[in-house]
């Protein structure tokens, strides 16, 4: 693999092509929070708190940076003002859908975040992905999906293969930020599962 240099926050540090910039910085101890990201999974950029600021001449610009590339020359800034407002108000957002999620509440904490700020609608899932991509690109199973767009998405089981596969499986249960993947196959499986032999 080609070797790279970039400046994250004033340091320049040596990463290789094809890496993300969150990944660069991972690699040279930089911490960038975020919530939708996995290792074993393909970056998805769906939380959003991991954003940061990429300058190109006297331009900057807000990217999500587990899916921005790293490049030669390129120039990223982790932590201003602008980026930690940015982080503070979409905790702000993920605390009014999962506000006993301990990562979200660590991350208000951090950042200050308002609890109180927006109104809330805890449907305790903050559509991060881990679940669907942890199924899909590790297990192969494809027994969970999303459904419905916009602010109607939400995650799903696919009955006839979730009442075979997750019951034995449930390793997306660990990974999920707000441990609404494990209640909601309770329920699937009490509503719906249990019906089928």
């Amino acid at each position: 693999m080609e070797e790279i240099k970039l400046t994250i926050d004033g340091r320049e540090i040596t990463a290789q092509s094809g890496q993300t910039v969150f990944q660069a910085a991972a690699a040279a101890g930089i911490h960038i929070p975020a919530l939708c990201f996995h290792e074993q999974l393909e970056p998805y950029g769906g939380c959003r708190v991991c954003s940061v600021e990429v300058v190109t001449g006297s331009r900057s610009k807000v990217v999500a940076s587990c899916v921005y590339p790293a490049s030669n020359g390129l120039v990223v800034n982790t932590n201003t003002e602008k980026i930690r407002h940015i982080r503070k108000v979409l905790i702000e957002l993920l605390l009014t859908k999962a506000p006993a999620s301990k990562p979200i509440r660590d991350l208000a904490e951090e950042y200050g975040a308002d609890a109180a700020r927006f109104s809330h609608d805890a449907s305790f899932c903050v559509l991060c992905g881990l679940c669907v991509r942890y199924c899909t690109e590790v297990k192969k199973a494809n027994a969970l999906c999303f459904i419905s767009r916009g602010t109607q998405r939400e995650v799903t089981f696919v009955p006839e293969i979730a009442s075979r596969e997750c019951e034995k499986c449930q390793q997306c249960f660990d990974i999920c930020p707000t441990n609404f993947i494990r209640a909601n196959f309770e329920m699937a499986k009490a509503l719906t599962f249990g019906t089928e032999e």
